[in-house]
Parts: C-alpha cells; sequence; structure tokens
C-alpha cells in the first residue's frame, strides 16, 4: 500500500500561483511513477501530468503545458505541481496519484489516490 497527502492549493486569482505538495507513505516511493489528476465540478476526473520514478521522463495534458511544472523528491518521499498563470479553468479538486507507469498514466489511471485538495482560481 502506498498513502498519499496532499498539501497546498487553496484559493487564487487568475494570472496566480500555487504549488501542490503530496508526501508519500508506506512502500517504497522511488519504485513508483506519480502524478496529477483534476476533476472539475460536473465534469469526470483528468489526467494533468506524470513523472517517471528517476524523474527523468515527464508527461502533461495539453492544457496546461507550458504553465504547470511536475517534479520529485526521492529522498523526501514527495511530488509537487507548480501551477503558473493559472485560469479559473483550472479551478477543481486536484489528486496525486501512484502507478508503476508514467507512460501510461493518462490513459490507465494510477494504482494509488490521495483524497484530493481544491484549487480555486477566480476571474
Amino acid at each position: 500500500q502506498v498513502q498519499l497527502v496532499e498539501s497546498g492549493g487553496g484559493l487564487v486569482q487568475a494570472g496566480g500561483s500555487l504549488r501542490l505538495s503530496c508526501a508519500a507513505s508506506g512502500r517504497t516511493f522511488s519504485n513508483y511513477a506519480m502524478g496529477w489528476f483534476r476533476q472539475a465540478p460536473g465534469k469526470e476526473r483528468e489526467f494533468v501530468a506524470a513523472i517517471n520514478r528517476s524523474g527523468n521522463s515527464i508527461y502533461y495534458v495539453d492544457s496546461v503545458k507550458g504553465r504547470f511544472t511536475i517534479s520529485r523528491d526521492n529522498a523526501k518521499n514527495t511530488v509537487f505541481l507548480q501551477m503558473n498563470s493559472l485560469k479559473p479553468e483550472d479551478t477543481a479538486v486536484y489528486y496525486c496519484a501512484a502507478a508503476l507507469s508514467a507512460s501510461r498514466m493518462s490513459r490507465d489511471g494510477a494504482d494509488y489516490w490521495g483524497k484530493g485538495r481544491l484549487v480555486t482560481v477566480s476571474s
């Protein structure tokens, strides 16, 4: 089992920045690819970003490319999502996720999930 606990997020004006963190515990963090998903009100959960175990392969959904950055610190068992130039359409509950493959996460989802953190972007 992998336990994932997100922190950060909150309310920000459009154009602002926020950072999400996700602390992992349980099985060896460096054995897992990590990612972020989000679910906006009334919409299905969607893939946002993923990073492989070593951190040298990264994937983003097109809508966040150039604005969001995923990173990880294997020594601290933590993954981050830096969100810049936020837009109202980025408003959602953001979920940290762990899986065996970063490249397949956008298609297959994840094996472990955090409880989510709300990010609200006002216009």
